[in-house]
């Protein structure tokens, strides 16, 4: 008797509809796996007769084929057992198979036929809701996750016997609710650290406002102790809130990467990853045996955040140069290639020299000569030439330490970002495009209208700083980020002045 039930595939973020096909003959005594299943995929053997003996079903003693079709996709992880054990019991005339052409089933199999979580669990009911099944059946960790998906029933099930008992009409399950994804985006953000409390630097906090407001990528050099680190931890605390999109499709890679919280269905705050500087280049972009997504990815419509840039290997930070202009990463293999989004704003931080004096206003630098070339130059030109924002961080003086005003608090920028990212997404409507710092050449030249004054700064800096074309076009969209700040339609020459200032490291002179 052949039966069929449903699954899913992870390909890259997206969910593959899987269809198991089971066949139990009267001839025969051996049990085979066939349609490309890794090892994890062959192991569910035993783990599927440990549980039937131990729920009471029975095993097929006769021979036994279970077909994953397509078979030209490869299958992997455990997250198969709970549909090959319902198919073979439904193969096998143990329970009745009428609800599993409605049904997508997936759950790992302990032992003792407890489920227990798997990853993708979002996608997987995005896909199942998009084919048109009627309900999804995942282990009770991974169901209000899966139910941030309207329109189809998610169902969480501790157990196998569960299952079976809610196929058979016997005791349907509940079905898993997880509140709206809008009613969650809209409680207020928590964080551990504030503007409010950092003495001086008004400069500094100038340029990440900026740089929050429309999506553009940041570096931060100074001597140490200056607080460059200080600075890019609280910048989370100025970023706009996630979009319903936003949130679902950053959710959608945290479940791929098995990093979602058990406690919270959707994420709601932008990410911000710091790794290591030690970081391999596929743990940053994404890889593997089984390809998952990287440090970039997990990044998407949030933060990373790179602390003492030159120490990382430049063939590390090579690779981030196209997911950078492109906002997504293409992980190329021998039988398959997974694109992750990669989104992601750069927020970097480094010292001026490798004794980290150079330019200090009291501290004599202790480099020998050429010494300071040497170190930026461990940072390529065409990497540093995406950063549109260069800020110079000077350590802050005795008088802003011991001042005891209270300095302008998270929320109050927060709420001039959010006014800024509100004109952008007016400006580009329906668009892909939700900030200044991802306009293509056709809407630059649509939106940053330009007077007089401001075409002839940009000249004389173009020929003075010898800045290629792609500074040129940072330093546009960071002029219309600005713009949009003060609420001007067009970009006047203040505005342009204050975004060629922030090419502290395209001058000749730097360094020398």
């Amino acid at each position: 008797m052949i039966v069929k039930t449903y699954g899913s595939a992870i390909q890259g973020v997206q969910a593959i509809t899987i269809t198991i096909e089971v066949n139990v003959s009267p001839r025969g005594a051996k049990f085979y796996i066939v349609g490309l299943p890794d090892n994890a995929v062959k192991e569910s053997e035993q783990r599927i007769i440990s549980t039937l003996q131990h729920i009471g079903r029975k095993m097929p003693r006769t021979r036994t084929v279970v077909n994953l079709a397509p078979a030209a996709i490869r299958k992997a992880g455990a997250a198969y057992d709970l549909p090959i054990a319902i198919g073979i019991l439904g193969a096998s005339a143990e329970i009745p198979t009428e609800a599993f052409a409605s049904h997508v089933m997936m759950g790992e199999l302990s032992l003792d036929g407890t489920l227990l979580p798997v990853r993708g669990a979002l996608s997987m009911a995005i896909k199942a809701r998009a084919e048109g099944f009627r309900a999804i059946i995942l282990p009770w960790k991974n169901a209000p996750e899966a139910a941030l998906v309207e329109d189809i029933a998610v169902y969480g099930a501790t157990d196998i016997n569960a299952v079976i008992r809610h196929l058979e009409g016997v005791e349907p399950l509940p079905a898993a609710t997880s509140g709206t994804g809008v009613n969650m985006l809209q409680q207020p953000a928590a964080y551990d650290f504030d503007f409010s409390e950092v003495k001086g630097q008004r400069h500094i906090k100038r340029a990440l406002e900026i740089a929050a407001a429309g999506g553009h990528n940041a570096i931060l050099i100074g001597p140490p102790g200056a607080g460059k680190t200080m600075l890019a931890k609280r910048f989370p605390s100025i970023l706009p809130p996630l979009l319903l999109d936003e949130a679902l499709e950053t959710t959608m890679i945290y479940s791929v990467a098995g990093k979602t919280a058990e406690k919270t269905a959707l994420i709601v705050q932008r990410p911000f990853r710091a790794p290591h500087h030690g970081i391999s280049d596929v743990a940053l972009v994404g890889g593997g045996s089984t390809i998952q997504p990287g440090e970039i990815s997990l990044a998407h419509n949030g933060v990373l955040f790179l602390d003492e840039l030159p120490e990382f290997r430049r063939s590390v930070l090579e690779v981030l140069r196209q997911p950078m202009e492109e906002g997504s990463v293409t992980i190329a293999r021998a039988r398959q290639a997974v694109t992750f989004p990669a989104n992601f704003m750069l927020l970097a931080s480094m010292n001026p020299c490798p004794c980290g004096y150079f330019n200090h206003p009291e501290k004599k630098c202790s480099c020998a000569p050429g010494m300071v070339y040497k170190y930026l130059n461990k940072i390529s030109g065409p990497l540093m030439d995406r950063i549109d924002l260069h800020v110079e961080v000077t350590p802050v003086t005795y008088s802003a330490l011991s001042d005891q005003t209270v300095a302008e608090s998270s929320q109050m920028i927060r709420q001039r970002v959010i006014a800024a990212r509100a004109i952008q997404k007016e400006r580009f409507g329906d668009a892909y495009i939700n900030c200044n710092a991802r306009m293509t050449a056709k809407m630059m030249h649509r939106h940053c209208q330009t007077d007089a004054e401001s075409q002839q700064l940009l000249r004389s800096a173009m020929k003075r700083l010898q800045l290629s074309a792609r500074a040129y076009d940072r330093i546009m969209k960071v002029s219309r980020t600005i713009a949009d700040l003060d609420s001007s339609a067009q970009i006047n020459a203040r505005h342009m002045a204050e975004a060629i200032q922030y090419r502290s490291l395209d001058r000749q002179t730097w360094g020398g």
